[in-house]
């Protein structure tokens, strides 16, 4: 019997509403288009000038290339900013050229991600629906995503594996278009890393806790496991997550190198349109020792990830 006179709110009575009645500030309109590979491209990218960031700008795309000839890992950590903005067709388009080997997601990630599939709208007025109590009050978003985690921690799966398989067996419109399907297509690892009360769905009726919990911790582990394939020139790019994954990349690091794994030649990089402590620290600086690099690119997603792929397809040679 707790002491504190005080009891939990329950969820139990939830006022939903229908994610396909919400108004939502994004659509599948709005998404960005993909380009082919062309010498334009390269051009483009070789004429950045060669200092400051322009020069770690091709630095970087040379290493990611030597990482994909040696067969090393290129992970992306996504903030769920990166979904909101239109990019996940150059995302997918990259993933399926083999520039991207995993992928990693913050819990709200997943909420972006399904509503994509689901309805090709995501991203609702947060300032408008928070003063009447609707903010994160989609029915089906809470549902599904609830349904998702139960059928996670009861098979064993993690998160993003069990989110991924959902929206490929489903029927939703717009099922094309999401990362997470897209990641379970292709055979691709993806994780998803929950920070318990930080999302909407935490607080809708059917959220199992001990199944979000359990799942999410199993793609820690999945996360460290693909890792140990960034020794020796493997890259880990960390897009728009301010906090939770580069937490989560820290402590994946030092766990993988405990068991063993020496990740030495570490190649990390942080694009965000701030500067931010976590990222500098947990990612650029702290990881990657003497003989790996780090790079921090200040800039809004909706331009430097598709500049950043379109260097990548066009062959442009870098430095590595």
């Amino acid at each position: 019997m707790t002491k504190n006179a005080d009891q939990p709110l329950s969820p139990a009575g939830l006022k939903t509403v229908s994610l396909r009645s919400r108004r939502s500030k994004v659509n599948v309109g709005h998404f960005g288009k993909i380009i082919p590979p062309s010498p334009a491209l390269a051009g483009l990218v070789s004429s950045l000038p060669d200092t400051l960031a322009g020069r770690d700008f091709k630095e970087l795309i040379g290493r990611m290339a030597r990482a994909r000839r040696l067969k090393k890992g290129l992970i992306f950590g996504l903030g769920a900013h990166v979904i909101k903005v239109g990019l996940n067709p150059i995302l997918i388009d990259l993933m399926k050229r083999g520039w991207i080997t995993a992928l990693a997601l913050n819990g709200a990630g997943i909420i972006h991600d399904f509503e994509i599939a689901f309805c090709g709208r995501t991203s609702e007025d947060v300032g408008e629906h928070i003063r009447r109590g609707r903010f994160g009050m989609a029915r089906e978003t809470g549902e599904n995503l609830s349904r998702a985690v139960s059928r996670a921690a009861a098979e064993g799966l993690g998160l993003g594996e069990a989110v991924g398989r959902m929206i490929v067996s489903s029927r939703w419109p717009y099922r094309q278009l999401s990362l997470l399907g897209t990641a379970y297509r292709l055979g691709l690892p993806a994780t998803v890393h929950v920070a318990v009360g930080t999302d909407t769905i935490h607080f809708h009726p059917r959220m199992d806790g001990g199944a979000l919990g359990q799942s999410s911790l199993s793609d820690f582990f999945l996360f460290c496991s693909h890792l140990r394939k960034l020794d020796g020139g493997g890259v880990f790019i960390n897009c728009g997550s301010a906090v939770i994954l580069p937490e989560v990349f820290l402590k994946a690091v030092t766990f993988v190198r405990n068991q063993g794994y020496r990740l030495e030649g570490l190649v990390t990089a942080v694009f965000d349109f701030h500067r931010h402590y976590r990222p500098l620290q947990n990612v650029v600086l702290r990881p990657v020792g003497k003989k790996g690099k780090g790079f921090y690119f200040v800039g809004h997603h909706e331009i430097m990830i598709p500049l950043l792929a379109a260097g990548l397809k066009s062959g442009f040679p870098g430095k590595s």
